[in-house]
């Protein structure tokens, strides 16, 4: 599940995504709204984010809503901050 997450997470338009969805749940065409791709380069963006379990889409009529799975995302941060040795709330200053 871990390799998902961190695929999903290496694109900058899925992290994007991500970040919009943050501020609310929102549907494909609101989504698309702030990018300049086809709806079919979209959607694979949603496959790959799904497949991640980072966002989670429900049908409402003729539309999907997408939802961040939060708890997905902070697992996955949080094994990265282990795997360097980070604490949540630490900060480093560079010398």
């Amino acid at each position: 599940m871990a390799t998902k997450v961190y695929k999903a997470l290496a694109d900058p338009t899925r992290r994007k995504i991500l970040q919009l969805l943050r501020e609310r749940d929102m549907n494909a065409g609101e989504l698309a709204e702030h990018f300049d791709f086809a709806k079919p380069t979209l959607s694979r963006h949603f496959a790959v984010l799904q497949e991640a379990d980072l966002i989670q889409g429900t049908r409402d009529g003729n539309f999907i809503i997408y939802r961040l799975n939060v708890s997905v995302l902070e697992e996955a941060l949080l094994a990265m901050m282990e795997m360097f040795g980070l604490e949540p709330g630490e900060t480093h200053e560079k010398k």
